[in-house]
This record gives C-alpha cells, structure tokens and sequence, in this order.
C-alpha cells in the first residue's frame, strides 16, 4: 500500500520557519512507523520571484495530485505594487479554486493555560472550542463583474455576490455533517434582511436541514449580529456556517478570542477522489508576518495544529491528530511561550525551533 502524499508549500515570510517545525513532526512519526511521500514546491511571492507567477502550472499539477497540500503563508510589502493578477495571493486563490476546496473549516479553541491571553474574560473563553465551516470558492471573492472602470467623470470599483443553490448546498452539507460529529448544533450566519444572496442561502441552508438533517438543532443569524454574539458569548456556538466573505471576517474574529493567530490551523475541503479521500489543503490562518520572518520568533503551533487536521481528515489518522495535539496542549501547560504569547512580565519568550523542539519532547 502507498504511503500517503503530502505536498508542501512553505511559501513567503515565515512560511519556512513554521513548516521546518512541522517536518520534525513528520521526521517523528517515521521513527514510529508511520510515513509520508513528502515532496515540496514554491507558492507566493517565492514563486514570482523564481518564476514570473505566484503559481506555475507545474506546481498546481502536483497538488492535484497529492492526497493533501500543506501551505505555510503567502504575501510580504515587497510585491504590493505588481500587478494584482501577480500578487502572492492569487496563488492561493488559485489553488482553492481549481481544486474546488469549497468548505473551509476554521477551528477557534482556547487551551485553558491561554484563557488568561485573550482580550475577553477567562470565564468567557476557558473552553471555547467552535468551529467556523466558510463557504471557500464562490461568493463575492470570485463573482463578475468585477473590477475598477470609467463611469462617467470617475472610476467606480465593482464586486459582485453571486450564489448558486449548488454552492450552497455542498458547505452546507459539510456543517451539517460535522455538527453530527460534534454537538449536533448548527448556526447559519448571513444578511437575508439586506442582500438576495442572504435570502437564497438562508432558505437552501434550511430546506437542507428539514430534509436531510432533522436531528441537527439549526438556527439562522445576521452576519453582523454573529459578529457581537461572538465576543458576547462565544460559547453559545459549535459550528456556524457562512458565506467567503463573512466567513472571512468572523474566523478572524473568532480567532482572535483564543488569544493570538499564531495558534489557530485551518483546512480547505473538496469533493472525494478516487481513493476517497476529499481534495484538501491545510495552512495556519495567520500570515506571513513578513516583520519578524528569519528572526526565529514566529509561533509554529498554527502550522502544526493545521498537519493535526491534515492527520484527521485526509489520512484518517485520528489518535496522531489527538497525540500531535495533547502534545502542544502540554507544552502550553508547561508554561512555554513565544514571542506572540508572552504577556506576564519577566517570562523568556522561546524561539520557533524551541517550540517545535518541545513538542516533539512531548510527543516522546
């Protein structure tokens, strides 16, 4: 039997950083016996910089290929004034759009030894563990017409919503699967009372929920009012469901709850292929933080959270995911701390290379 594929791209910034600490996981569980076909490739402003394009026809091959991407961040001041169709960006939009990675699932968990970090009370955060499923390939992203014209005596920029109940109805059907597994509670958050495409989604959302998953508690909500119930009381929500755009704006959100977006992983779902196994990427939700790339100060527990989930669900290794994360639990417990997490005055920050080095001792 193959051993499965794994491709990675550690792109711009810090993406090499955070991804060296995931090979150590990944060196780690073939010393257990469990191996990967790891192969590694350019994405973002490296590939520009190689190659003219964010994304080579070359590399968007591989990753149809593989049984799952690995994407380390994309992005740095120095590409801000190429031509948009050239930005780091737009190599990753590429790779979801054409591999079709439609439901994008943005987990926000607080560990309890970070309770304190966030913004919000600890009774407010100890505990939380939702997760947001953002519809990843359609919407206002991808919608024509689009773009910046002459009107008149002045330019007007042009974005447009666009649904179809296909769309709709495939992110739905991956909430409402994943609120099976979880607590069987679903929020389907849009802007019914002010956009057509908040109507449409709402009313294919519930027909999925009457026909299909009756035993699912589904309930509806306006995206801005989420967005309040959020900081409110986040832990009034399991999974919520949403469109690209508003998907985008309360993952963040919700992630900031946690503490800091150097903890958070996420991953970017398709249909099945033919051994299964959905098409599927996985990448930290923090950026390429291009003001501390080199200095070992970036937090690499996004990017190895977000192997956890590749671990989970593309290579159904769910007791490694577990393991991968207890271990980054442990070392939170234990008091170690990055740059991004240190607010008690007179605690040592430890480098990107400790980190990883720590939970690999933990995992042993």
């Amino acid at each position: 039997m193959a051993n499965p594929s794994l491709l990675i791209l550690p792109g711009d910034g810090i993406g090499p950083e955070v991804m060296t600490e995931v090979r150590k996981v990944i060196d780690w569980m073939a010393t257990k016996g469990t191996t990967f076909d790891v192969s590694e490739d350019l994405v973002g402003g490296v590939a520009y910089d190689a190659h003219g394009t964010p994304l080579t026809d070359e590399t968007m091959e591989r990753a149809q290929g593989v049984d799952a991407v690995l994407l380390g961040a994309v992005g740095g001041p120095q590409y801000d004034t190429l031509d948009f169709s050239l930005k780091p960006e737009r190599g990753l939009l590429r790779l979801r759009k054409e591999m079709d990675l439609f439901a994008n699932l943005r987990p926000a968990q607080c560990f309890d030894a970070l309770a304190d970090f966030s913004s919000l009370k600890r009774d407010v955060v100890s505990g939380l563990d939702i997760m947001i499923v953002r519809e990843l390939t359609s919407g206002v992203y991808f919608g024509e017409p689009r773009g910046i014209f002459e009107e008149g005596n002045e330019r007007v920029g042009i974005n447009t919503q666009r649904y179809t109940e296909s769309e709709i109805e495939r992110v739905a059907r991956s909430a409402f699967e994943l609120a099976r597994k979880r607590q069987n509670r679903l929020c389907s958050m849009e802007k019914a009372n002010v956009m057509e495409s908040g109507v449409l989604w709402r009313e294919v959302v519930q027909k999925i929920g009457d026909t299909e998953y009756p035993d699912v508690e589904l309930s509806h909500m306006y995206a801005d009012a989420g967005a309040m119930q959020l900081t409110r009381w986040p832990k009034q929500f399991d999974v919520i469901v949403t469109d690209n755009l508003f998907g985008d704006l309360l993952s963040d959100l919700a992630a900031m709850l946690t503490g800091s977006l150097g903890m958070l992983p996420s991953a970017s779902l398709g249909l099945p292929m033919a051994n299964g196994r959905p098409k599927a990427m996985y990448e930290p939700v923090h950026g390429s933080a291009p003001d501390i790339a080199g200095q070992g100060k970036a937090n690499p527990i996004a990017c190895i959270l977000s192997f956890a989930m590749a671990l989970r669900y593309s290579f159904d290794m769910g007791g490694a995911a577990d393991a991968v994360e207890g271990a980054v639990e442990k070392v939170l417990a234990d008091g170690l701390r990055t740059a991004d997490l240190i607010g008690e005055e007179g605690r040592a920050p430890v480098s990107t290379s400790e980190m990883g080095d720590a939970i690999i001792a933990a995992l042993d």
